[in-house]
């Protein structure tokens, strides 16, 4: 690791805030994973179940692969157990069935009805265990007119008014460098099972936490879904400008471009003298926040050609020591490699069982007394399937014979 405040260690020494916390995580793809795996860096002991045939969709979503494995699986299960069950067939189906009696969280994002034709769904399962925290995910939800559709990160975006405020004004909508609906339904599911852990210890009982991807995006439209229910106007594509405030957004420089976050009039008059444009703190057309707004298309060309005299770096230095939020807009690998990433240990080097030690992303999680560790790399399909099956109790010989059926990997 990078740093020592996610240290890495094994199962016997695990203290996090989850521990003694066990997951089925019958997911796939981006939303459940990335829900279970926050869970599992909390010290969950997460148990990821994947087809015997191809294993989750994502060990083949590439290049890029790191040897064998997809870089798009390996970001999003860290800290999990992986056993591989066929859920079609009798014996398969009934070791899920012996895992989830025992679980206190189960995670799936199954298109709605289709755990319930595998014998898998809520009503059952909490039957044989009334304490089970139950995870839905799924493109809209289990209830209205939508929810038997498929749900897809893209279709989400577009149907929930994210994209068409995302892009340059004028220019075609354009969906976010990543998939924000399934990580945000992950990360929403999260938080609903914790709250249903929570009042667990109240009420005994576990309790069916229903999250979509469609949700989940509405919901973070905020002060954006805010300024419509206010006006009725609909909001607009502002590029990387702030659609209240100006000026709030990446500008070019003589050799990239820097973003700009004067969020108040001290911050934009304290801008303005910086990159020579003194006059302009005192025009009336740009005096306050709002006139700013109103007449953004005027200033914001003003301020370009002041800021083409100097590079990025310059600018950021000079800006920065006059109080003003800024910073040159970085590719992904110089925020990786970042002083501050570094100092808070996003990036972690894990053991993987075929590729050897293995950078990922940290955690941004950072608790005083539970710390979030991480302690194993995305494990290979079928990798703990015999471990877990005897800890649940199946003995030498049933195990090989659901190797000898197909039942389990």
């Amino acid at each position: 690791m990078s740093s020592s405040t996610q240290p890495l260690d094994d199962d016997t020494t695990r203290s996090g805030a989850l521990r003694g916390i066990r997951v089925l995580d019958l997911s796939r793809i981006l939303s459940g994973p990335l829900a279970t795996m926050v869970l599992a860096d909390l010290g969950a002991d997460v148990i990821k179940v994947e087809s015997t045939r191809t294993g989750d969709d994502t060990r083949q979503w590439g290049p890029p692969f790191q040897g064998d494995e997809a870089a798009y699986f390996l970001s999003a299960n860290r800290n999990k157990r992986g056993i591989a069950l066929d859920l079609k067939s009798p014996e398969g189906l009934e070791v899920a069935r012996r895992l989830a009696d025992r679980a206190d969280v189960l995670v799936e994002n199954f298109r709605p009805g289709t755990a319930e034709r595998l014998g898998l769904g809520f009503a059952e399962l909490s039957a044989r265990n009334p304490r089970l925290v139950y995870a839905s995910i799924s493109g809209y939800g289990q209830t209205g007119p939508w929810a038997a559709q498929p749900g897809y990160d893209a279709v989400a975006q577009a149907q929930s008014g994210m994209m068409s405020i995302t892009g340059e004004a004028g220019q075609p909508p354009v969906r976010p460098g990543v998939a924000t609906a399934d990580i945000g339904a992950g990360m929403w599911a999260v938080i609903g099972i914790l709250a249903a852990l929570q009042a667990r210890g109240h009420t005994g009982r576990g309790q069916l936490v229903d999250v979509s991807l469609l949700d989940g995006q509405l919901a973070w439209l905020t002060y954006v879904a805010q300024g419509w229910f206010a006006t009725g106007r609909p909001p607009r594509p502002h590029g990387s400008a702030h659609p209240t405030i100006v000026p709030y957004q990446a500008l070019p420089t003589a050799d990239g471009h820097l973003m700009v976050a004067a969020g108040n009039d001290k911050l934009w008059r304290l801008f303005a003298v910086t990159v020579g444009c003194a006059e302009l703190a005192d025009d009336p057309r740009f005096a306050t926040n709002p006139d700013r707004v109103r007449n953004r298309d005027r200033l914001i060309p003003l301020l370009q050609a002041a800021l083409a005299s100097r590079g990025r770096q310059e600018w950021a230095e000079l800006l920065e020591a006059a109080g003003v939020p800024c910073a040159p807009i970085a590719t992904v690998a110089e925020a990786l490699s970042g002083p501050q990433a570094e100092a808070r240990a996003m990036v972690a080097e894990l053991d993987h069982p075929t590729l050897g030690r293995l950078r990922t992303v940290g955690s941004p999680l950072k608790l005083s007394e539970t710390p979030v560790h991480l302690r194993t790399a995305a494990p290979l399909l079928g990798q703990h399937t015999d471990e877990v099956l005897a800890e649940y109790g199946y003995t030498t010989t049933e195990i090989a014979g659901l190797h000898t059926t197909g039942a389990v990997r």
